[in-house]
């Protein structure tokens, strides 16, 4: 038996694309408010609100014997404040917060509640922790402070460590973000429900106008019968796509 495979090219109008997005543009804006609003129920049902509490301490080093602090003191005490913020977060610190508070967590746990920051050529380390409750992050803050300048002045053997902020007892939840969820959550259902409308679009290969038979038949249209406005089609026809009809033309 003779095959005959042929290759079709897909082209598309994007006047035609762009229409048949408009003509769906009220069910594309409903799903994405949908959407948006399922991520607002889900952001304040399943999501648990975390707060975030800030102390900043400064790191006193000098090394030479004068009495004030020098260039030399700034650069080196710069360079070290990339280990105090290690050390922030080492072992015998941890242990030692969750002993004082009795905290009911790991030393693992309690490290990735921790973040640290040194701003640019300064020697002020800030240390943020974040917890569910704000009044325990406040804690947990103000003992890592606590310890790690103990640590400093010992194993670094820095002059002083002084508090520039005590830990702020935080009011609002740093996470998550409630508007920037809904706004996700509407742009992905507004991308999804046009991705729908493009697939349905693209795969969509039924005859419909007159322009369609000479694309796909290579048949000039004679005449062609509108259909009366109002009149209901009968449900037993049938559209037939375009390769359907290649084929029963051939026959």
């Amino acid at each position: 038996m003779n095959r005959d495979f042929e290759n079709e090219e897909i082209t598309i109008d994007l006047t035609e694309l762009f229409l048949a997005l408009w003509s769906k543009i009220h069910l594309i804006i409903l799903a994405g408010i949908l959407v948006a609003f399922v991520s607002f129920i889900g952001t304040k049902l399943f999501i648990t609100p975390m707060y975030t509490s800030t102390t900043s301490m400064y790191v006193l080093t000098r090394t030479g014997d004068s009495a004030g602090v020098t260039y030399n003191d700034l650069q080196t005490g710069t360079q070290l404040t990339q280990d105090y913020m290690e050390l922030v977060k080492s072992r015998p610190v941890l242990e030692q917060v969750i002993a004082v508070l009795n905290l009911d967590m790991t030393t693992g746990e309690l490290s990735q509640a921790v973040t640290t920051e040194n701003t640019a050529n300064t020697r002020i380390l800030t240390v943020s922790v974040r917890n569910e409750d704000p009044k325990t992050a406040k804690e947990i803050a103000d003992a890592l402070r606590e310890s790690v300048s103990i640590q400093i002045t010992e194993i670094m053997e820095a002059d002083a460590v002084n508090t520039i902020e005590e830990a702020n007892l935080p009011e609002e939840p740093s996470s998550p973000s409630l508007m920037r969820n809904i706004a996700i959550g509407g742009i992905l259902g507004i991308l999804l429900a046009a991705g729908v409308v493009v697939l349905i679009y693209i795969l969509d290969d039924t005859v419909k106008t007159p322009d369609d038979v000479e694309h796909y038949l290579g048949l000039n249209v004679l005449t062609s019968i509108p259909i009366e406005e109002g009149t209901k089609k009968s449900k037993k026809v049938k559209g037939l796509s375009s390769k359907k009809l290649q084929k029963q033309m051939r026959r």
